[in-house]
Protein backbone atom coordinates (compact mmCIF):
# COMPACT_ATOMS: atom_id res chain seq x y z
CA UNK A 1 0.00 0.00 0.00
CA UNK A 2 1.33 3.56 -0.56
CA UNK A 3 2.29 6.54 1.50
CA UNK A 4 -0.77 8.31 4.09
CA UNK A 5 -1.53 11.70 2.83
CA UNK A 6 -1.25 14.25 4.72
CA UNK A 7 -4.36 16.27 3.72
CA UNK A 8 -2.84 20.01 5.24
CA UNK A 9 -0.01 19.69 2.93
CA UNK A 10 -1.28 18.43 -0.42
CA UNK A 11 -5.23 19.09 -0.54
CA UNK A 12 -4.92 22.73 -0.40
CA UNK A 13 -2.41 22.37 -3.32
CA UNK A 14 -5.27 21.85 -5.64
CA UNK A 15 -7.56 24.48 -7.67
CA UNK A 16 -10.57 21.64 -8.05
CA UNK A 17 -11.37 18.80 -6.58
CA UNK A 18 -13.31 16.04 -8.47
CA UNK A 19 -15.16 13.73 -5.18
CA UNK A 20 -16.82 10.36 -5.60
CA UNK A 21 -20.09 10.13 -2.97
CA UNK A 22 -20.42 6.62 -1.78
CA UNK A 23 -17.29 5.30 0.39
CA UNK A 24 -15.87 8.72 -0.09
CA UNK A 25 -18.66 10.77 1.34
CA UNK A 26 -21.14 8.94 3.24
CA UNK A 27 -20.07 5.12 4.32
CA UNK A 28 -22.76 3.21 1.80
CA UNK A 29 -20.76 1.37 -0.01
CA UNK A 30 -21.75 -1.90 2.23
CA UNK A 31 -25.38 -0.50 1.70
CA UNK A 32 -25.47 -1.02 -2.06
CA UNK A 33 -23.77 -4.41 -1.88
CA UNK A 34 -26.45 -5.93 0.36
CA UNK A 35 -29.12 -4.62 -1.86
CA UNK A 36 -27.84 -5.79 -4.50
CA UNK A 37 -27.57 -9.52 -2.67
CA UNK A 38 -30.94 -9.00 -1.51
CA UNK A 39 -32.00 -8.66 -5.19
CA UNK A 40 -30.68 -11.50 -6.60
CA UNK A 41 -30.91 -14.00 -3.38
CA UNK A 42 -34.27 -15.45 -4.48
CA UNK A 43 -32.14 -16.41 -7.79
CA UNK A 44 -29.83 -18.95 -5.30
CA UNK A 45 -26.91 -18.10 -3.23
CA UNK A 46 -24.24 -18.88 -6.16
CA UNK A 47 -26.13 -16.03 -7.92
CA UNK A 48 -25.88 -14.02 -4.63
CA UNK A 49 -22.48 -14.52 -4.14
CA UNK A 50 -21.91 -13.66 -7.58
CA UNK A 51 -22.99 -10.40 -8.08
CA UNK A 52 -21.84 -9.50 -4.64
CA UNK A 53 -18.21 -10.23 -5.86
CA UNK A 54 -18.84 -8.71 -9.29
CA UNK A 55 -20.21 -5.37 -7.35
CA UNK A 56 -17.29 -5.04 -4.97
CA UNK A 57 -14.35 -5.94 -7.44
CA UNK A 58 -16.50 -2.86 -9.46
CA UNK A 59 -17.63 -0.09 -7.33
CA UNK A 60 -17.49 2.56 -9.57
CA UNK A 61 -19.18 0.80 -11.78
CA UNK A 62 -22.79 2.33 -12.75
CA UNK A 63 -25.93 0.16 -12.33
CA UNK A 64 -27.29 0.69 -15.48
CA UNK A 65 -24.12 -1.64 -16.27
CA UNK A 66 -23.80 -4.05 -13.91
CA UNK A 67 -27.94 -4.81 -13.96
CA UNK A 68 -28.23 -6.52 -17.33
CA UNK A 69 -24.74 -9.05 -16.86
CA UNK A 70 -26.93 -9.84 -13.23
CA UNK A 71 -30.11 -10.31 -14.82
CA UNK A 72 -28.38 -12.79 -17.60
CA UNK A 73 -26.76 -14.62 -14.51
CA UNK A 74 -30.03 -14.57 -13.11
CA UNK A 75 -31.22 -16.40 -15.97
CA UNK A 76 -33.65 -13.56 -16.45
CA UNK A 77 -34.68 -11.82 -19.93
CA UNK A 78 -32.30 -9.17 -20.26
CA UNK A 79 -34.95 -6.62 -21.45
CA UNK A 80 -35.09 -2.66 -21.44
CA UNK A 81 -38.13 -3.00 -19.15
CA UNK A 82 -37.00 -5.51 -16.66
CA UNK A 83 -33.59 -3.44 -16.41
CA UNK A 84 -35.54 -0.60 -15.32
CA UNK A 85 -37.91 -2.47 -12.99
CA UNK A 86 -35.14 -3.66 -11.08
CA UNK A 87 -32.69 -0.64 -11.07
CA UNK A 88 -36.02 0.68 -9.70
CA UNK A 89 -36.24 -2.15 -7.20
CA UNK A 90 -32.23 -0.92 -6.38
CA UNK A 91 -32.99 2.72 -6.06
CA UNK A 92 -35.65 2.28 -3.57
CA UNK A 93 -33.89 -0.17 -1.56
CA UNK A 94 -31.01 2.36 -1.28
CA UNK A 95 -31.84 6.14 -1.20
CA UNK A 96 -33.56 6.76 2.59
CA UNK A 97 -30.38 3.73 3.60
CA UNK A 98 -27.53 6.26 1.57
CA UNK A 99 -29.39 9.61 2.93
CA UNK A 100 -29.23 7.95 6.41
CA UNK A 101 -25.42 6.67 6.34
CA UNK A 102 -22.56 7.97 8.54
CA UNK A 103 -20.38 10.40 7.38
CA UNK A 104 -16.91 9.50 5.74
CA UNK A 105 -15.01 11.06 8.99
CA UNK A 106 -14.16 14.55 7.95
CA UNK A 107 -15.55 14.96 5.05
CA UNK A 108 -18.54 17.01 6.26
CA UNK A 109 -16.42 19.43 7.47
CA UNK A 110 -14.24 20.13 4.36
CA UNK A 111 -17.33 20.11 2.04
CA UNK A 112 -19.08 22.99 3.67
CA UNK A 113 -16.07 24.74 5.14
CA UNK A 114 -14.05 24.55 1.88
CA UNK A 115 -11.31 25.85 3.71
CA UNK A 116 -8.99 26.18 0.56
CA UNK A 117 -11.38 28.02 -1.33
CA UNK A 118 -11.67 25.44 -4.21
CA UNK A 119 -14.39 24.54 -6.41
CA UNK A 120 -15.95 21.18 -5.84
CA UNK A 121 -17.33 18.69 -8.58
CA UNK A 122 -19.65 15.37 -7.34
CA UNK A 123 -18.78 12.33 -10.15
CA UNK A 124 -20.34 9.20 -9.25
CA UNK A 125 -21.76 6.25 -10.56
CA UNK A 126 -25.19 6.35 -8.92
CA UNK A 127 -28.47 7.85 -11.40
CA UNK A 128 -28.19 11.78 -11.67
CA UNK A 129 -31.81 12.06 -10.70
CA UNK A 130 -30.86 10.13 -7.30
CA UNK A 131 -28.29 11.75 -6.52
CA UNK A 132 -29.74 14.98 -6.65
CA UNK A 133 -32.47 13.42 -4.43
CA UNK A 134 -29.31 12.41 -1.51
CA UNK A 135 -27.71 15.64 -1.68
CA UNK A 136 -30.94 17.67 -1.49
CA UNK A 137 -31.67 15.80 1.68
CA UNK A 138 -28.63 16.33 3.18
CA UNK A 139 -28.43 19.63 1.88
CA UNK A 140 -25.35 19.17 -0.21
CA UNK A 141 -25.57 20.33 -2.89
CA UNK A 142 -24.22 23.97 -3.09
CA UNK A 143 -21.31 22.75 -2.04
CA UNK A 144 -20.73 21.41 -5.28
CA UNK A 145 -20.00 23.94 -8.83
CA UNK A 146 -21.60 20.55 -10.87
CA UNK A 147 -23.20 17.24 -10.46
CA UNK A 148 -22.42 14.26 -12.59
CA UNK A 149 -24.64 10.89 -11.94
CA UNK A 150 -24.65 8.39 -14.49
CA UNK A 151 -25.11 7.41 -17.17
CA UNK A 152 -22.14 9.84 -17.18
CA UNK A 153 -19.12 8.40 -17.59
CA UNK A 154 -17.06 10.01 -14.95
CA UNK A 155 -14.21 10.19 -17.30
CA UNK A 156 -16.28 11.65 -19.60
CA UNK A 157 -17.32 14.27 -16.60
CA UNK A 158 -13.76 15.26 -15.88
CA UNK A 159 -12.77 15.77 -19.16
CA UNK A 160 -15.99 18.47 -19.83
CA UNK A 161 -15.25 19.98 -16.61
CA UNK A 162 -11.37 20.49 -17.48
CA UNK A 163 -11.83 22.29 -20.84
CA UNK A 164 -14.86 24.09 -19.35
CA UNK A 165 -13.13 25.61 -16.36
CA UNK A 166 -9.84 25.81 -18.41
CA UNK A 167 -7.83 24.06 -15.59
CA UNK A 168 -4.33 22.12 -16.19
CA UNK A 169 -4.82 18.03 -15.12
CA UNK A 170 -2.49 19.27 -12.19
CA UNK A 171 -4.21 21.35 -10.92
CA UNK A 172 -7.26 18.99 -10.04
CA UNK A 173 -7.44 16.13 -8.20
CA UNK A 174 -9.69 12.73 -7.91
CA UNK A 175 -11.26 11.74 -4.63
CA UNK A 176 -12.59 8.24 -5.04
CA UNK A 177 -12.60 4.67 -3.56
CA UNK A 178 -12.82 2.09 -6.51
CA UNK A 179 -10.93 1.65 -9.49
CA UNK A 180 -13.30 3.45 -11.93
CA UNK A 181 -12.23 6.76 -9.94
CA UNK A 182 -8.98 5.55 -10.52
CA UNK A 183 -9.21 5.24 -14.00
CA UNK A 184 -11.47 8.42 -14.74
CA UNK A 185 -8.30 10.41 -13.28
CA UNK A 186 -5.72 8.30 -14.93
CA UNK A 187 -7.31 9.06 -18.37
CA UNK A 188 -7.43 12.62 -17.99
CA UNK A 189 -3.95 12.89 -16.16
CA UNK A 190 -5.52 13.60 -12.67
CA UNK A 191 -3.67 13.00 -9.98
CA UNK A 192 -5.62 10.57 -7.90
CA UNK A 193 -6.25 9.92 -3.73
CA UNK A 194 -7.47 6.97 -2.73
CA UNK A 195 -9.78 6.46 0.02
CA UNK A 196 -8.81 3.32 1.36
CA UNK A 197 -11.59 1.48 3.60
CA UNK A 198 -12.57 -2.17 4.94
CA UNK A 199 -14.04 -3.55 1.62
CA UNK A 200 -12.15 -1.87 -1.44
CA UNK A 201 -8.45 -3.25 0.56
CA UNK A 202 -8.19 -5.95 -1.48
CA UNK A 203 -8.97 -4.18 -4.71
CA UNK A 204 -6.42 -2.28 -4.27
CA UNK A 205 -4.00 -4.44 -2.52
CA UNK A 206 -1.15 -3.73 -4.84
CA UNK A 207 -2.14 0.04 -5.17
CA UNK A 208 1.32 2.10 -4.04
CA UNK A 209 -0.54 5.78 -4.55
CA UNK A 210 -1.74 8.66 -2.04
CA UNK A 211 -4.41 7.17 0.20
CA UNK A 212 -6.14 8.00 3.30
CA UNK A 213 -8.37 6.45 5.66
CA UNK A 214 -10.82 9.41 6.70
CA UNK A 215 -10.81 13.06 6.24
CA UNK A 216 -10.45 14.10 10.04
CA UNK A 217 -7.60 17.03 11.26
CA UNK A 218 -7.36 19.08 8.05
Amino acid sequence: MGESLILGERLSGFRLIFWDFDGVIKESVAIKTEAFVQLFFPFGAEVAERVCLHHEANGGMSRFEKMPVYLAWAGLPVTEQLVEDYIHRFSRAVLSRVVAAPWVPGVEHILRSNPYQQEFVLVTATPQGEIEEILAAIRLRPCFSDVFGAPTRKGDAIQQVLRRRDVLSSDSLMIGDATADMNAALENDVPFLLRRHHDNRGVFSNYNGAFVEDFVGL
